[in-house]
Order: structure tokens, then sequence, then C-alpha cells
């Protein structure tokens, strides 16, 4: 290691500081919540600064095993963007249940300098151990709210399946380094271009491939691998599942990029049949099972499987030779990511009080008796469900134009992500009609977020408009983020 190498980890190792350095400020000042969310959230200013000053460079680390490129800076400020706005939102839905925010602020910024890291990692070995460094946290702030059975059941469930998730891509990643003789992710895809030039897969590398493929699914939400999301969701304090439906979704979309675009890129016809095929079934399904739902929270879960789906259909656009399929990825990730938190920070704040459910009934008249709060959601779902000009109607457009491009049998898989666009449309709506056409069930409080709420509600509802108004804005940042393009 020298000097060079730790300049370009410097924002990881900046990511470290400001974990350790709330857990200090706890010690000093116990108790006292504003200088613990001060600390937070200045320290993660000052990495995101880091991660600007690099943008625009190309180093790498430690032998090549950690890349810094543009797509790791876009990825970088991403995590970041998530760690502050999932940390706004809960000040105040933590004070309310007595649970401490320090520690809660400590294990999200661990659980993001794992993500950062997997932005980065070109070995197959950093790349795993930065995964569990990211899925680690997350356990425990799935389990965070440790007097409530239901956050409980919820973390053990997302922990046991996390775990032979785990050693199922380990599996696989172990498969490819045997028959490659490296865990350098260019070396791994020279080994394999060379390979192919003699021949048709090893059954080795096609299990290796199955493995893989299994355990980045997991870690995604796709179908079938979905079955822990809807109890983890559900079951997390809210502003946890803000950070559950993004934070380690775009992570393993990260490591998507780096391992199969990047490591596997040879492989890429053998995969794309098995990537056509998830991102029908996981669209589909989560679209049909979340109509069925009463209760928002899972609602969005599946929701947020289903959209698991449409990204996966630019994933499938690039196998199909359209290089804007990883560009589009960037796109949908970036504009999920504000909207999804900011549905769920609306959940959040009617939650503010303790035991105010998320059934689809505490919404009835909201839009009467919280007319900003109402707006808001209503703003947030009418984007997940792809309504122009907002950020999710260019998002799908995005994916779903890659998937066209590409031709063949995407074109296909295009038109079926237009019909479950169109079929999500139901459950969206439903709670918007909830809103505007239901009277209140029982009494009900107008909700009073707090300013750290406040401040969270204006810059999901911000970037949401203006990633649809303005989606120029990004598109350029996108597109020199997408280092796989020829």
């Amino acid at each position: 290691m020298n000097w060079s190498d730790v300049g370009t980890i410097a924002p990881v190792i900046a990511a470290v500081l400001v974990a350790a350095a709330i857990l200090i400020v706890d010690m000093a000042v116990p108790g006292k919540r504003a200088p613990i969310i001060a600390t937070a959230l200045g320290g993660l200013a000052v990495v995101a600064a880091i991660v600007l000053a690099q943008a625009g460079h190309s180093y790498s680390a430690f032998d090549h095993a950690y890349q810094l490129d543009n797509l790791t800076v876009f990825l970088d400020i991403l995590f970041v963007a998530i760690a502050a706005l999932t940390i706004l939102f809960a000040a105040d839905y933590l004070e309310a249940r007595g649970l401490p925010i320090a520690e809660f602020a400590a294990v999200l910024v661990f659980a993001i300098t794992g993500a950062m890291i997997v932005a980065g990692s070109t070995d197959l070995l950093l790349l795993f151990v930065a995964l569990e460094l990211m899925v680690l946290p997350g356990y425990m702030l799935a389990g965070f709210a440790r007097r409530d059975p239901y956050s409980t059941e919820g973390a053990i469930k997302y922990f046991l399946l996390g775990s032979f998730s785990s050693a199922i891509l380990l599996f696989g990643l172990a498969y490819v380094w045997g028959l490659t003789g490296t865990t350098r992710v260019e070396g791994v895809a020279t080994a394999l271009q060379t390979a192919f030039a003699h021949g048709s897969i090893q059954p080795g590398l096609a299990m290796g491939l199955a493995f893989m493929t299994v355990g980045v699914g997991f870690k995604i939400a796709a179908v079938p691998f979905h079955y822990w999301t809807p109890d983890a969701y559900q079951g997390s304090p809210t502003p946890v599942t803000a950070y559950l439906s993004v934070g380690p979704k775009i992570g393993a979309f990260a490591i998507a990029l780096r391992l199969f675009v990047g490591a596997l890129g040879p492989l890429k016809a053998d995969w794309l049949p098995v990537v056509i095929l998830l991102a029908a079934a996981t669209m589909t399904l989560g679209n049909l099972v979340a109509i069925t739902q009463d209760n928002v929270k899972r609602m969005l879960a599946y929701s947020s499987i289903a959209h698991t789906g449409y990204i996966l259909v630019g994933l499938a656009a690039y196998a199909g030779g359209q290089q804007t399929g990883i560009s589009a990825i960037l796109f949908y990730g970036a504009a999920y990511t504000f909207m999804n938190m900011g549905a769920f920070a609306v959940i959040a704040a009617l939650q503010r009080r303790p035991g105010v459910s998320s059934q689809i009934s505490s919404f009835a008249g909201l839009g009467r008796r919280d007319p900003w709060l109402g707006a808001l959601m209503a703003l947030f779902l009418l984007s997940l469900t792809g309504i122009p000009p907002l950020a999710g109607f260019w998002a799908k457009a995005y994916v779903i134009l890659a998937a066209v491009q590409a031709g063949g049998w995407l074109t296909v898989l295009a038109i079926l992500a237009m019909l479950n666009a169109a079929a999500a449309a139901f459950y969206y709506l439903r709670v918007v009609v909830y809103m505007y056409m239901r009277e209140p069930v029982g009494e009900t409080a107008p909700s009073t977020p707090g300013r750290l709420f406040k401040i969270g509600l204006a810059v999901t509802s911000v970037a949401t408009l203006a990633f649809g108004f303005f989606p120029g804005l990004v598109t350029a940042a996108i597109n020199a983020a997408n280092v796989f393009a020829k």
C-alpha cells in the first residue's frame, strides 16, 4: 500500500471516521440528539465533497482491486444521499419511540461504507467482503425496534435468507476463480474471452454463473428470491424500510454491474435469457401481488420488487447489445431513490405518533386534513406509477427504449414492462383515491413533521420534479458514469 492508494479510497476512510465520530459524540454528550445529527449530516457532507473532488479522475488502488472512476463517484454520491435522507427521516420517528439515534446513524454509515466499497470493487474477493459490510448492518437496522416482534421476525428472516444467499454467491465466485485463475474483474473477463475462442461455456463455469445469479437475485429481491422482502419491509421501522428499499438494492445492482457486465461480459449471451426471465417474472409478480395489499408498507414492498424487474430490463438491454441499458439502470436507480424514499417518508410522518398503522385506511382524508403531506404523497405515487413528466416516467422510458432498440425478444420484454406499468397504476392511484375521496376513519390528528423531516421531504420532492422536468441535468453525469460504453 502507498499513499496514492489511501488518497483513492479517501471517501471510504472519511465515512468510517464519520461513523466513529458519531459514537464518540454520543459518549461525550449522551442523550443529546442535536450534536449527533449535526455530526452525522456534517460528516456526510464532507464525504460528499471528497467524492466530488475525485470526479473526472480514474485511479486504481491496491493492485487493481479497487477502481476509482466516474461510476464509483456517481454511486458514492447516491449512497451518501441515501444515508443523509434516512437520518433526516429517522430522527423524529426514533425519538418518539425511545430508540437511540446515535447507534442508528453509526450503523447506517457503516452500511453505506460497505456500499461505497462495492461501487469501486474490481476484485471478486473484495466485492464479497464489501457486500457483507453493506448487508450485515442492514440486518441490525431491520431489527432495530427490538421490542417490536414484527421487526424481530423480519430481521431474522432477512438475516437467515441473506446468509444463505451470501454463501451461494461465494460458491459462484469460487467457481469463477478456480476456472479462470484470477480474482481481478479485468483478468476474469480476459480469461473468459480467451476460453470462448476455443469453444462453448464449461459446465463448471455454468454452475458458477448459476450460483452468482441466485446470490445477486436475492440481494436485489428478484423473483423467485424475493420472499424476505415483504416481511422485512413491513416489520422494520419505516425509515429503515425506506433505506432497505433503495440502499442495498442499488448496492446489489452495483455488484451486478461490476460482476456480470465487467467480469462476465463475455458470457452475456449465456446469461441474457436468464435476465429476461427474471425481469419478466419479477415485475409481473410484484405488481400482481401489490394489487391485493391493504397495508401500504407491504404494498410498496411488492412495488419495490416490481421496480427491480424494470431495472433488470435495462441489464437485459445491455446484454442484448444496447450500451444505453447501463445508463438507463443508473438513471432509474437515482430517480427511484428519491421518489421511493419520499413515499416511505410520508408513511413515517403519519406514524410519528406510536400506534398509527400503515393500513390504507390511515390515509383516508389525508388530502384534506394535511394538504401538503397529501400532495407530496400523491406526487411520489404518481412518479412511481410513471406519469409524465415526473422522474418515474423518464426512468421507465429509458429502460423500455433501450430494450426496444436492442430488438428481438427484448421488444416483447419492453411491451410486458409497459403493461406492468399500466397495471401498477391501480394500486398506486388507489392510495390517492383514499387520500382525496374517502372520509377519515376514527379520530385523526394532523401530522406535524419536524424541521429535519421537512428538509428531507423537500429534497425528495424537488429531486422527483427535477428528474422529471429537467432530466438533462443528470443524464450527462450518468452517461459519463457509464464506463462500460465502448
